[in-house]
């Protein structure tokens, strides 16, 4: 029997472990990216340890997130992580550079090469081959210093493209008709492996934004194949010397087997408030727009822009539409305002933003109240935009381009003129935003300097013999993590400080949570299915752990936030029977007797509800090294220990 794409890298990375599905397995880390919403925590973490140089052949610090600097916080954190890379042996993508995976994408990426990256849309690295999976700042941490990271073994799905798109269909169309079929739940365990006659059709751009909204499913990771299409992006990047090809055996074998006729596809959007909510553009239209706004790690790349030039050149903005358009990266900005292009964005009245995250992270240009808003990104959760009552709808650039002309959602096919936009034979290169860390022999002089926003990472202790906790919180299904640890503007600049942050956890949900949790000392969290879902911050870990929580109970766990709860040493506990979810209520006493014994064992948890003399069963899967983390306290701890 062959091997997948996917199995090929992990058999080639695997240190610990056999590739048997459901067993835990530990991969050698080739490249590590970071953000700054990130960043800080992770380099906190690292410094924890007390290595003193990287062990990766790459890892990469991006400022993308947190660049509106209203107050002192962001601009130290940055001062910070620059610092840091400098001494520590890691590379430096300033202010201005680009959003981490556009640029990961067009100046580091490697086929066949293993990626981890605090930020849950890394997997946009598998557009061009890589084995990218994204993880907490703690598992990144460990990985640049040298540390394997720990997944369990997927299983594979085999997605098979056929024909080729229509115009004015697009990739992000592709990504969301996945999502209709799988949902948000239904990549969780696995890695999507995209094959067939119709990835020939597709440039590295195009599946780099199907592999980045690979995340909605909750999968591990995507992949396409390293081809001839491949080499052409390379090439074009002055890379060439990167290229690789890879692809799966032809007898290889999959769990799962999608197939997508790329050309019966029609424009897609997913409607509020998740991705997987998913009805074609002629379902929706002439829906009244309010603000359209295009770019993110999904579609903000130079031939997603020049689509949307060329359908806005020469014509305005409708009336009553708020249009805002962020490069992806300095590269893409450059090439726009060299060609001409970026004038025409400009005169039909597109409110150019820097080369950042910005609003898909509810960094700015919140929508009006109950407003209607377009957007190329990769979430629309409750909430995240800022507007808590804004519909928000995730398109396609073309979609967005059309609509925000019409003033309503609108089918771009109707406006299909023929134009292609054919892929760069050479793109403009220079990394001059890009700064290299001191040598071995000058990192000793480099000071690291910390503002007063930076707080240290927190300590944790060694798991008790018995836990007596009540119940702090009860939450339903599809909890995201934004509902846990907020965005935006107001909140992102406290990334680096636990204590202030954790006064806004759970707030979206309750906003008595954090008085409630510190009152209470001890507390668990019940929730209910897909809990943790979307970001792959560690705040959402770190500031409940502050909180004094110390278990979570759920009826099920998204893969990203149950990997950050053990490392953060919070318990993470299922219903052995999900009607048990209506056994326990807010303030209930629980408690949990010979808590480390019955880890060990392996047997399940059982929780006795004093407040209703009722027993509940849970099931607790871990592997042997994840007991040893939570009797530990945590991934620091253990990590020290070794």
């Amino acid at each position: 029997m062959g091997l997948t794409l996917a199995e090929k890298i992990i058999k080639a990375h695997l240190v610990n472990g056999e590739m048997t599905k459901g067993t835990d397995i530990g991969i050698r880390i080739d490249q590590t990216l970071t953000q700054d919403a990130t960043g800080t925590m992770a380099y906190l973490e690292f410094e924890a340890m007390g290595i003193d140089r990287v062990r990766t052949e790459r890892s990469v610090a991006y400022i993308d997130h947190n660049t509106l600097q209203t107050g002192f916080e962001n601009a130290d954190d940055h001062r910070f992580i620059q610092t840091v890379c400098k001494k520590h042996g890691i590379y430096f993508s300033r202010p201005g550079n680009g959003i981490c995976h556009q640029v990961h994408l067009e100046r580091f990426g490697i086929p066949g090469k293993t990626l981890i990256g605090s930020d849950s849309h890394t997997p946009t690295g598998g557009g061009i081959g890589m084995l990218a999976i994204g993880a907490g700042g703690l598992d990144v941490a460990v990985a640049m210093g040298g540390g394997e990271y720990y997944i369990t073994m997927p299983k594979i799905v085999n997605v098979e493209l056929k024909g080729e798109l229509q115009e004015n269909v697009s990739a992000k169309d592709i990504i969301l008709e996945v999502l209709r079929i799988m949902s948000v739940k239904g990549g969780v365990g696995k890695i999507i492996e995209y094959t067939g006659e119709g990835i020939k059709t597709l440039t590295v751009p195009q599946r780099a934004t199907i592999t980045n909204m690979g995340a909605e499913l909750g999968a591990t990771t995507s992949i396409f194949p390293s081809d001839e299409n491949t080499l052409e992006f390379l090439k074009a990047q002055d890379r060439a010397d990167a290229y690789t090809e890879l692809k799966a055996d032809d007898d290889a074998e999959y769990d799962e087997h999608i197939v997508i006729d790329l050309s019966t596809l029609k424009p897609l959007a997913a409607c509020p408030h998740s991705p997987d909510a998913v009805k074609s553009v002629e379902e929706l239209e002439g829906m009244v727009v309010n603000q359209v706004c295009i770019g993110s790690c999904t579609n903000s790349s130079y031939t997603d822009l020049m689509k949307v030039a060329h359908i806005l050149k020469g014509k305005t903005v409708a009336d009553g539409v708020s249009l805002a358009i962020a490069p992806g990266s300095k590269q893409v900005l450059n090439m726009l305002a060299q060609n001409g292009a970026l004038s025409d964005l400009i005169d039909a009245g597109a409110r150019i933003l820097e080369s950042a995250c910005g609003p898909c992270i509810g960094m700015g240009q919140s929508p009006n109240s109950k407003g209607v808003s377009l957007r190329t990104f990769n979430r629309n959760f409750l909430g995240r935009s800022g507007t808590k009552d804004a519909e928000i709808y995730l398109v396609s650039p073309e979609v967005a381009a059309v609509s925000a002309l019409t003033g309503m959602m609108t089918d771009p096919r109707k406006f299909a003129d023929g134009y292609k936009v054919d892929m760069p034979e050479h793109f403009l290169i220079n990394d001059n935003m890009i700064i290299e860390p001191a040598s071995v022999d000058e990192m000793d002089k480099i000071e690291v300097l910390r503002g007063p926003n930076i707080k240290e990472f927190p300590k944790t202790t060694a798991l008790s013999e018995n836990i007596s906790a009540s119940c702090s919180l009860k939450v339903e299904d599809n909890i995201t993590t934004d509902h846990i640890m907020p965005a935006g503007a107001k909140i992102l600049p406290l990334r680096s400080n636990i204590p202030a942050i954790s006064e806004y956890c759970f707030t979206v949900c309750d906003s008595e949570f954090p008085k409630r949790a510190k009152e209470l000392g001890s507390s668990i969290i019940v929730g209910g299915s897909n809990y943790g879902q979307g970001s792959s911050r560690e705040h959402a870990a770190l500031a409940p752990l502050y909180l004094g929580v110390k278990a979570v109970l759920v009826k099920s766990f998204a893969r990203i936030h149950r990997a950050n709860l053990i490392n953060a040493g919070i318990i993470p506990l299922e219903f052995a029977d999900e009607n048990d979810y209506n056994n326990i209520d807010l303030g209930d006493n629980l408690y949990i007797e010979n808590i480390r014994g019955q880890i060990e064992t392996g047997n399940g948890i059982t929780i006795i509800n004093k407040s209703k003399n009722v027993e509940i069963k849970t099931n607790c899967a871990l592997t042997e090294r994840q007991k040893d983390i939570i009797l530990a306290g945590g991934l620091l701890n253990y990590t020290m220990s070794k």
